[in-house]
């Protein structure tokens, strides 16, 4: 199975250079503190979650699929321990 390798560098040259989001949040109330830097912690840090816990999962959930039944819906292996700790790293409370 192929390894994701998310592409830092094209969305990094995108959020800079193309879209200028630095000085895009700093016109917008409590968006003052949104560094390019912070900016590019926060999309590393993703990166490292799709490409270490999210990307793996792939295989089991093109072979497995999810399956539905009278109590609910059961997703593949490993999808539901992805979704905690997708919650448990606070990817939820960020605001775009």
């Amino acid at each position: 199975m192929p390894e994701y390798k998310a592409p830092l560098r094209d969305i990094s040259f995108v959020m800079n250079e193309v879209l200028e989001s630095e000085k895009l949040y700093q016109t917008l109330p409590s968006y003052e503190d949104a560094t390019e830097d912070l900016m590019n912690a926060i999309v590393e840090e993703g990166a490292k979650f799709a490409e270490q816990v999210l990307s793996p999962l792939n295989q089991s959930g093109d072979e497995e699929g999810c399956h539905w039944s009278e109590d609910g819906v059961k997703t593949p292996k490993g999808f539901a321990e992805a979704y905690q700790q997708y919650v448990e790293n606070g990817w939820p409370a960020l605001s775009a």
